[in-house]
């Protein structure tokens, strides 16, 4: 069966390899308005449909077909709208470029297609899924597809060097500081911990004191009751004199024993039998 190329319908060399990397039995074609602002597309206002087609992306690797015409083999990628029916190509996009397809702001299963005629002239139609797996499906084959047209490692390559070129400005336009110190300059260093410590050693040293002189205050406050005043000489002239009538009237103690008769007394019980003990216990 001879090969046709799907974006202008010549045919392919005899080694040409074709490869199925998506298919769709039905998707929605729609003709959209132009774009009127960066934001991107709007699935929303696409309410012009067209008709039904199946959406395929052909993968086409050629030896024979390189440009550079060094014999080395080429690989493009196609997605083609084509008659569910019949199979007749309704439209066709080389996938040259990440901007050929780009999803929609508002739906995940909507899509703009830049597809393109055999004379090159380009038209924008919207394409649609009915159900959601059908549109991932559809973006993870794209992304396959750019990976081995090497467009992510152009993309990354891109990135990087706009990313290197915007610092390399920085660095020209930014001018250097100079942080050394200057003749005469001194820096000083406050250490939160050891100042925290001695204010708060301060403030505690502050505290007591402010107690010691309030404990003072209170015990000034406080008086004591004066002492009594001294007996008049009266008054103990009184009681000598009394002390003396008491002592001359009153109750006597009699007068201790005498050693006499302690061995008196203590040869009169020996007499009659006692002992006062081996150490005088009994005494």
């Amino acid at each position: 069966m001879e090969l046709l190329d799907p974006a202008t319908g010549a045919a392919l060399p005899p080694d040409a390899i074709q490869r199925v990397l998506f298919v769709a039995p039905r998707v929605h074609v729609y003709a959209i308005p132009p774009l009127t602002s960066m934001r991107g597309h709007v699935a929303s206002s696409w309410t012009s449909e067209i008709f039904s087609a199946r959406a395929r992306i052909l993968e086409t690797s050629s030896s024979s077909s390189s440009s550079s015409g060094d014999g080395g083999s080429s690989i493009k990628v196609d997605v083609v709208l084509e008659d569910p029916a019949t199979g007749q190509l309704f439209a066709a996009a080389p996938y040259a470029d990440p901007a050929v397809v780009e999803p929609a702001t508002d739906s995940s299963r909507f899509f703009a297609l830049t597809v393109r005629d055999p004379q090159g002239r380009k038209a924008t139609l919207g394409i649609g899924f009915e159900e959601r797996p059908e549109a991932f499906d559809f973006a993870v084959a794209l992304q396959e597809a750019r990976r081995a047209l090497g467009l992510e490692a152009a993309a990354a390559g891109g990135r990087e060097r706009q990313r290197s070129g915007a610092d390399g400005k920085t660095e020209e336009t930014a001018p250097a500081k100079d942080y050394s110190l200057k003749e005469g300059e001194t820096i000083t260093v406050n250490i939160g911990g050891k100042f925290g410590r001695r204010r708060q050693q301060q403030q505690q040293q502050q505290q007591q004191q402010q107690e010691e002189g309030e404990a003072g205050a209170s015990l000034q406050s406080f008086a004591l009751a004066p002492p009594p005043p001294p007996p008049s000489s009266s008054a103990s002239s009184s009681a000598a004199e009394a002390s003396k009538s008491e002592g001359s009237g009153g109750f006597a103690l009699p007068p201790p024993p005498s050693a006499q008769d302690v061995k008196s007394k203590r040869k009169s019980l020996l007499a009659m039998g006692f002992d006062d003990g081996q150490f005088g216990e009994f005494a």
